[in-house]
């Protein structure tokens, strides 16, 4: 096979016009040749840093659209799904992104369950990541978010940094804001990147100190303005990542648009693509073909450098996708579950008080940190309830795998005006968390979400609407086309009932991310990420 165009040598930082010759899945021959192509071959796109669970898409089917977007690879952190099935779940993802061409890279998820403050359907200790790491199917040590069982020297956190170490394998990192002396402990103890910078110094910091920063653009959180102004210094030590990305946002890109995003803002294109196909594949030491002679044949076809357009994807020397097209077939597979609660009654809800000001959540658009602020009660029948006029509702998270009494806090800027939203994917234990303008809406969307072990809805008095999510109750068992339609129609009902937010169930998705600060809720309570302690609803 030979495919012809201006081939794009991002090494060398030149363009040339040329064909490249494929046999048996390796690039035989790179050569100079005389032809009219006007389009452009390049190393496909490897999103460094994702959790395919949050596309609500299995492997396989995850696959099927992002390879139309010319993404050949990814670095995926199979936590959501360890949380829920441990390393059962892990190996599912494994086997299922196997029967597909794209080449999934997962690595050992280092936080199951993310912290002792919630409960999770598993745990995997130190002796399970030792274990892990002897697989040559996991690449690396994902994510260390308990940064503070990393300063405070923890035996079991720095033991699972050391079977990595061992076993010649990355450790990233999570470490938002950290800052100063404690970003140097973090950075010492062997953890190489990070993916949750939000601020240009912050990133700077990490970059001066040897550490790798991913650009991070998904469907919650965007970072990609903040931190795009160092690649042009630092773009050997960058990569573009989405972490968390919802099937509607993955039908219409994926790393093709930071590409496209970068250049319009007049960096470099060998720059942008060595940050979006080449750093990933030499940090992780990927299986990934970078457009070379004797390189497994991953390669994209673009019609330009500017808009990325992709009009062919290669793996291994197959074409995979075409002019929008995928090749990627079907994978049947089995449903793995895992869902022990009973439906609640609206009682469940009620938290009796007298206190005058309460504790709340205030979440942000687009970011994944929170405010603590303060807010009036307002109590009905010595009960803390919404309160839509000032924007300040009631919030649940439901344990799923035990039947205990749900935890209530207030968040602000979710701006519902009727009904609740409700998700059984609540980062990172995956317990069921709920916001809604009374306890009976509450309590009719947590009963939605158990009664189909697992989902997204909204409900309200007239309607409702869920997407089932019966994998793990975290991903579903349809594709990204079908799921993708049913999601947007239920994004556009919440803005209906009068979210304000860009993405309400992603937002919503991560106010039980305890990792992340400031304040958010787990199944056991309102918790406080600064000091990483509980804290109380109610300002005595």
């Amino acid at each position: 096979m030979i495919v012809q165009g201006n081939i794009v040598d991002i090494q060398n930082k030149r363009i040339f016009k040329g064909e490249v010759e494929v046999k048996n899945g390796k690039i035989l021959e790179i050569r100079t040749a005389n032809h009219n192509q006007e389009k452009y071959i390049l190393p496909g796109f490897v999103d460094a840093h994702i959790h395919i669970e949050s596309s609500m898409l299995v492997p396989s089917e995850f696959a099927k659209i992002t390879v139309t977007h010319g993404t050949v690879a990814t670095v995926s952190d199979p936590h959501e799904i360890a949380n829920v099935l441990g390393v059962k779940g892990v190996e599912f993802m494994i086997e299922n992104g196997k029967k597909v061409p794209l080449k999934f890279n997962f690595g050992a998820p280092s936080c199951v369950p993310a912290t002792s403050f919630e409960s999770a359907g598993a745990v995997i200790n130190s002796n399970g990541i030792k274990k892990m790491m002897q697989n040559p199917d996991i690449k690396y040590l994902a994510e260390m978010m308990n940064y503070p069982g990393v300063l405070f020297d923890d035996e079991e956190v720095l033991a699972k940094i050391k079977h990595a170490k061992n076993n010649n394998k990355p450790v990233d990192g999570h470490a938002p804001g950290l800052r100063g002396e404690d970003v140097t402990k973090y950075i010492a103890a062997g953890i190489s990147t990070d993916h949750e910078c939000f601020s240009y110094e912050e990133g700077l910091e990490k970059l001066q100190k040897g550490m790798n920063v991913l650009i991070r653009e998904g469907s919650a959180a965007k970072n990609f303005e903040a931190l795009i102004d160092l690649l042009p210094e630092y773009f050997e030590k960058m990569m573009f990542c989405s972490d968390d990305k919802h099937p509607d946002d993955l039908l219409l890109g994926h790393i093709n648009q930071l590409c496209e995003r970068a250049v319009l803002k007049g960096i470099d294109v060998f720059k942008v693509l060595q940050a979006a196909c080449v750093n990933p594949v030499k940090h992780y030491n990927l299986d990934v073909g970078l457009l070379q002679t004797g390189d497994t044949a991953d390669f994209i076809v673009v019609e330009d450098l500017q808009k990325f357009k992709v009009l062919e994807t290669y793996i291994n020397g197959a074409l995979v996708a075409k002019n929008g097209k995928s090749f990627v077939k079907h994978v049947d597979f089995e449903v793995l579950n895992n869902f022990n609660t009973d439906k609640k009654k609206i009682k469940d809800f009620r938290f009796d008080s007298s206190a005058e000001k309460i504790r709340v959540i205030e979440a942000l658009d687009g970011e994944l940190v929170t405010n603590q602020i303060e807010a009036k009660s307002l109590i009905t029948d010595g009960n803390l309830v919404s309160n839509t006029a000032t924007d300040v509702l009631k919030m649940t998270v439901v344990n799923r795998y035990n039947n205990d009494k749900p935890a209530i806090a207030f968040i602000k800027n979710f701006g519902l005006k009727e009904g609740a939203i409700a998700s059984s994917v609540g980062h990172d234990s995956h317990n069921i968390i709920a916001v809604g303008v009374s306890d009976e809406a509450i309590c009719k969307a947590v009963n939605l979400i158990i009664e189909y072990r697992g989902g997204v809805c909204a409900v309200n008095s007239s309607d409702e609407k869920i997407v089932p999510l019966p994998v793990a109750g975290i991903m579903s068992d349809k594709s990204a086309q079908e799921i993708g339609k049913s999601y947007a129609a239920l994004d556009k009902m919440a803005k209906q009932m009068g979210s304000k937010l860009r993405a309400p169930y992603m937002s919503l998705s991560f106010m039980a991310l305890l990792v992340i600060p400031s304040l958010k809720l787990s199944d056991k309570g309102l918790f406080d990420g600064n000091s990483f302690k509980f804290t109380s609803l109610e300002i005595q």
